[in-house]
């Protein structure tokens, strides 16, 4: 009889474990932050970003509507980092961390690293805190389900959807 409750107890226990341990179980971040770093023209860059999913939804001029200000991620802005003073697209940009937004147009993208690097979204963004705006072409690519950042020797660029937006870096 004692062995039997000791049984019973020790069930229950196990049980109420796993049903605990479903309970408190963390739904999975539907954007998750993500990271990219490396050595250009001399610098470490960091790109540290919120990474949404295109989820069947038409991205650029509905979900992220052209000609608004736009955190170049999820969540929280994006923010950029330089070790040291960089060339982007032809113009300065000092050693430093900032908030990274986009303004998309269907033909050009205006690239903005303002002063502010730590945002929630562009709901406070402002645009006299930018350090420096440049303008550039975004490319049609394959498809990237999740928005990701990549780097390569001469800049670094912005995928998601069916775009990619190169940005060059000396």
């Amino acid at each position: 009889m004692k062995r039997t409750f000791q049984f019973k107890a020790a069930a229950f226990f196990v049980f109420a474990l796993l049903i605990s341990s479903f309970a408190f179980a963390q739904k999975p971040v539907a954007s998750p932050r993500d990271s990219v770093s490396a050595k250009i023209a001399g610098s470490q860059i960091t790109i540290n970003y919120g990474s949404p999913s295109v989820k069947g939804r038409k991205v650029f001029g509905e979900l992220e509507p052209f000609g608004k200000v736009w955190r170049a991620g999820a969540n929280e802005a994006t923010v950029f980092t330089t070790t040291k003073d960089i060339t982007v697209e032809g113009k300065t940009l000092p050693a430093g961390t900032y908030g990274f937004f986009a303004i998309p147009t269907e033909t050009t993208w205006t690239i903005i690293f303002n002063k502010v690097a730590k945002q929630w979204g562009a709901y406070k963004y402002d645009e006299a805190q930018d350090a420096l705006r440049v303008v550039v072409t975004p490319k049609k690519s394959a498809m990237s389900e999740r928005l990701v950042y990549k780097t390569n020797a001469k800049g670094f660029s912005l995928n998601w959807d069916k775009l990619s937006v190169p940005v060059s870096v000396k």
